[in-house]
This record gives C-alpha cells, structure tokens and sequence, in this order.
C-alpha cells in the first residue's frame, strides 16, 4: 500500500509520518519510507541523530541513473534522457517491489530507526533562485509509477505541506492519502483545499485529528470535517520529547495514541488497490506533462512513451493480484 501523509506546515504530519512507519516496521511488516518534504525532517523524526544527519543519499543525485535503470529494455523509452518525472511503466520497464535487491536501493535507502528511509534532498546552492522543489519530488513520482506493492507492503510519504502535491500528478499515486489536522481554522482550510481537489480524481482520504486535548477539539474536527475524520491524536509528552531528540522506544507512547496509530493502520489495510485506476491517471498527467512542456523539452512526442497494453499492478512482475486490486 502506497500511503501518503499531507497537511498544513506545523501539523505534524512528519511525526505522524514516523510514528506510523516504526509502527509497521516494530511489527515486522515491509515498508519504505520516502521523506518529500522541503524541509527534510522525517529522518529526525524516525530517530537519526540532530547533530549527524542519516548518510542517506537523495535520489535526487542518482536520478539519471535511476531512469536508466527503470527503463530496462522498453522500447518506448530510447535513453534516460527521454524520461521525465510523469514517464509511466510500460513492457519491458522494471519494476520495484518494496524489499528486494535492486542499484536504487543500493544508493539511495538506509536504515533508520528501524526503517529503511530514503529522501529527495535539500535545495543545494545552485538550485536557489532557479529551481522549484518538484525538479526533486519528480524523482519519487518515478518510484512510485515503477513501485509494485503487494498486500501488507508499504511505501510511506511524508509530503509537501498544504496543496502543494498537486502541482504534479502525484497525489494520484497513493491508495490513502492521510491528512494530519489540527483543531483549528487554518488547518481545517488545507483540508478544504485538498478534499476540493482530491474528490474528482478518487482520492482515497483519511483525516487524523492532531494535538487533540479535549472533547471540544474532537468536536470542533467533526464540526468541520464530517465522516472524513478517523481517529486523532492528544497532545503527547512522547511526542514532545521526541521533538527534543529523544526518540523513545514506541512503548512509550501513550496507549490511546498508540490505538490511533492501529487504527489508520487498519483504514489503509482496508483499502482496495485499484491498479486500473493508477494507470489510468498515470498515463493521462503523463500525457499532460507531455503537452504543456515536456514535448518542446525533449524535442520529441513523449506521449509515445504511453503503452495501451501494459496496466501496472502484480500481473506486472507475475504475482496473484489482491482481492479488489
């Protein structure tokens, strides 16, 4: 399951981001934790060091090689110089699973906290002023469109804040997205803007209440948000002291905290994989990034790349698909 967590800056989405993926991780269960973020936090989340950041390298530095790799023998794809972020799989493609051997695994996901983390990078100097930061979230959008999860597998985003994902077709990517809000106005507006935009394209999404303290904030959630609303989270001393740099074992954590993590776990569990649907809008933001600019970019049709009988999912790589996929 493809899962990503979004949210107003502050909210906590990174924490909760962590939280839930050593949740999975502790139980022994497959995940991939993908941090997206600008601001680069969720490796300190899971429990690197402040003072020595994880020797993570982003996937931004390898993306050349990452293309090359993905492409395998399609014939529809000539070189990695012809592939972009939207560039969908086709036959001949490789695909990824989420635990397996593979050169991108190797460069760019290590260890911690227990969880195999990989990231997109910081702005370096010479992106400032020049770039946007989806030249480096482009390199999750081709994981994901290449990632083959099977059932009790995950692959975990910590997003960009606010609406920001749809810039791209990535929020297309995931089957539950999860929205970390807080019981006030401003947080309640992001999840406006992203229910608004989410709804016509079949987004699967959840709303986790954050820094609840009392009824009325739970109240205030169910107020705002309706049936979107699955479970929230109090105000944590775990938490707290973990955004100090003491990130305990998850024991700690508070027991009605850890039953809210159990059950976003349970919601995602719960949801069908559509892969029709995946590569449905795969093709179709391909083909749109294709038009508006890509095509003049590489001088070249790269809606070509598009191949009619090829449909993402495990019939991919030989696997039985998952009742409901």
């Amino acid at each position: 399951m493809k899962v990503a967590f979004v949210g107003k800056g502050g909210s906590g989405k990174t924490t909760l981001a962590a939280l839930f993926a050593r949740h999975l991780a502790g139980q022994g269960r497959p995940v991939l934790a993908v941090d997206a973020d600008i601001n680069q936090h969720l490796g300190a989340a899971l429990g690197a060091d402040a003072d020595v950041p994880p020797a993570v390298k982003p996937l931004g530095e390898h993306l050349p090689a990452i293309k090359d790799y993905l492409r395998g023998a399609n014939p529809r794809i000539t070189s990695a110089d012809r592939m972009v972020k939207t560039t969908p799989p086709g036959r001949g493609s490789r695909l990824l699973r989420v635990l397996e051997d593979n050169p991108v695994y190797a460069a760019c996901v290590r260890e911690v906290g227990g969880v195999r983390l990989a990231v997109t990078g910081e702005f370096a100097a010479e992106d400032l002023g020049v770039a946007c930061y989806h030249s480096k979230v482009g390199a999750v959008e081709l994981l994901l469109n290449h990632m083959v999860d099977g059932p009790g597998e995950y692959v975990v985003v910590d997003m960009t804040a606010g609406a920001d994902s749809f810039a791209s077709g990535l929020f297309t990517r995931f089957d539950r997205t999860v929205l970390v809000c807080e019981p006030t106005v401003r947080s309640v507006g992001v999840y406006r803007q992203y229910a608004g935009y989410a709804r016509d394209y079949g987004v699967a999404l959840s709303v986790v209440g954050n820094k609840v303290e009392d009824v009325g904030d739970v109240e205030f959630l169910r107020d705002h948000v309706g049936a979107d609303l699955l479970t929230w989270f109090s105000r944590s001393g775990y938490v707290r002291r973990a955004e100090r740099g003491a990130v305990g074992g998850l024991a700690e954590l508070e027991p009605a905290n850890q039953a809210a993590l159990a059950e976003v776990v349970g919601a995602v569990d719960d949801t069908p994989q559509d892969w029709a649907a995946f590569t449905r809008w795969a093709n179709e933001f391909h083909q749109r990034n294709a038009v508006a600019w890509a095509n003049e970019r590489a001088g070249m049709d790269l809606t070509d790349q598009i191949d009619p009988e090829f449909r993402m999912g495990p019939q991919a790589i030989g696997l039985p698909l998952r009742v409901g996929a």
